[in-house]
């Protein structure tokens, strides 16, 4: 069974009504047990848990601490392609767009790849857009096996793929899978994705357990806030993380929370997110998920994710460029307009100021990879 199976069985407008029923005191027995239930999160995602921001902040960091020490990973986003052949109505990348297009030739991937290392990076995250003429399988493929004695640590952010395309990419030496489901709200993803192969709302949704079957190491889930209700995303987002943690235990999982920004579009959040609500969804996805790695990306400002360190929140990415060439001083359109845009250095010295460890490697393909045959 996958998880898109689970998901029809699931009651979206049950899960919704026990989110906004929760009481005080539904909130108040969440956060005295150890380990929280399916209802004790939903109950942590209610209105009502607003009058107990504190004490949801406190948990969140005891917990953070108990399972991952302080240590905070360093990551950087390679953009290889801004190609895509999707019209998604957020994206400045859509096919819609009038911007100048541009995918990395492999001298051009070298360099930005040097340009990361010298900078200390171990962890890199190689992403494009969804187009199969331009930037498919094979291209993927080259990058990485390009890159691979390069970094430690490869993921990829790309098109969703069949479990024999995946196991490709991880032979290669890729490592890990960001997909993001957009929004767990199948009528929204229908309205947001027009054209192209991103309609299949079923199929994304399956493409974490493919390349988990595939032998990678790590997925990583998200939903981009501002399309859909913040509340019922977290549900969602906590229920598929739950279920890839129990199927396929011997992995790590990760949650993002990319809030839509700025981008070539001019598209608008029809439900922006606030701060306070993505603290919110933060802390009660940390006490439903004590085990669960969440990243903040350069997306946030600097004063914003300064203020997770610790308490939750245990990868970030620095000094980020969302386009092609980026780190080569290219000048070919950003994805999204990066808010945090310190250096390095300047990142590692605000998490070592807040009694956290930056960590540029925590892991070595010596070690093996999951296998679900």
């Amino acid at each position: 069974m996958s998880f898109s199976d689970e998901f029809k069985n699931f009651d979206v407008a049950a899960i919704s009504a026990k989110i906004y029923r929760s009481t005080s005191a539904d909130v108040r027995r969440a956060l005295s047990k150890e380990t929280a239930s399916l209802d004790d999160f939903l109950a942590l995602l209610s209105p009502a848990a607003r009058d107990y921001a504190h004490e949801l902040a406190a948990r969140s960091r005891e917990i953070t601490l108990r399972h991952f020490g302080g240590n905070i990973g360093l990551y950087a986003p390679l953009y290889l392609s801004n190609e895509c052949d999707n019209a998604c109505r957020y994206c400045g990348f859509n096919s819609a767009s009038s911007v100048g297009r541009k995918t990395l030739s492999e001298e051009e991937t070298l360099r930005e790849a040097d340009s990361l290392k010298s900078r200390g990076f171990d962890n890199v995250l190689l992403l494009t857009g969804e187009s199969s003429s331009k930037a498919g399988p094979a291209y993927v493929e080259r990058a990485v096996r390009l890159l691979t004695d390069k970094f430690t640590f490869i993921g990829l952010e790309i098109f969703p793929s069949s479990r024999d395309v995946y196991r490709k990419f991880a032979l290669a030496g890729a490592s890990g899978l960001t997909v993001y489901q957009e929004t767990y709200d199948e009528k929204v993803y229908a309205d947001m994705h027009s054209s192209g192969a991103k309609k299949d709302f079923r199929m994304r949704l399956d493409t974490p357990g493919r390349a988990l079957e595939a032998g990678f190491r790590r997925v990583g889930l998200g939903a981009l806030l501002g399309l859909a209700d913040w509340r019922v995303e977290a549900a969602f987002l906590g229920l598929h993380a739950s279920y890839l943690a129990d199927k396929y235990w011997r992995s790590d999982i990760t949650i993002s929370f990319p809030r839509l920004k700025k981008c070539a579009s001019n598209f608008m959040p029809p439900r922006p997110v606030s701060d306070g609500e993505v603290a919110s969804m933060i802390f009660a996805l940390r006490l439903f998920l004590p085990r669960v790695g969440m990243i903040l990306s350069t997306r946030e400002s600097a004063a914003f994710r300064d203020s997770f360190v610790g308490w939750g929140i245990t990868m970030m990415s620095a000094a980020s460029r969302t386009n092609p060439g980026g780190y080569s001083g290219e000048e070919t359109l950003e994805q999204f307009e990066v808010s945090d845009t310190r250096g390095v250095s300047e990142v590692v010295r605000a998490i070592e100021g807040r009694g956290c460890f930056a960590v540029f490697k925590d892991w070595d393909k010596s070690f093996g990879v999951a296998r679900y045959d």
